[in-house]
């Protein structure tokens, strides 16, 4: 059986740190790092507001094409990370939206990856008005 015990203080601390230097390298555009994070399979997905990367080719061609700057994010409003066991994680931030009266959200999934370590495998990006949806 798999041991699934959420949240082991130093798994989440490895999650939490490769989850920091993603975002710094978003705001550097190190496209390096950026890559690094990623799962590097046809089968890894990313869905944002402008993006649709099904695979990591097709995310790796988005981030060499995107402009540097400071990004959406303005604000983090609330992070929480929940790992199960030491190789399945996922991360979810919410925050506010750069220069807009708009909430985001950004969701990852983590798997750690024999002989590559901590990938992203699965991430979207969202806003919301705030609005319900019904």
């Amino acid at each position: 059986m798999t041991d699934m015990t959420p949240n082991i203080p130093e798994i989440v601390e490895e999650v939490r740190e490769k989850f920091e230097a993603y975002e710094q390298a978003l705001i550097d555009k190190d496209v390096d790092v950026l890559d690094d994070t990623f799962w590097n399979s046809p089968l890894t997905i990313r869905l944002a507001m402008n993006e649709a990367g099904y695979g990591f080719d097709q995310i790796h061609a988005f981030r060499v094409a995107r402009k540097p700057g400071p990004g959406i994010k303005e604000e983090r409003l609330r992070l929480d990370i929940l790992t199960l066991g030491r190789d399945f994680a996922s991360v979810s931030l919410e925050f506010k939206v750069r220069g807009k009266d708009l909430t985001g959200r950004q969701s990852q999934t983590w798997a750690r990856i024999p002989g590559e370590g901590w990938k992203v495998v699965f991430a979207h990006v969202s806003t919301t008005d705030g609005k319900p949806l019904w």
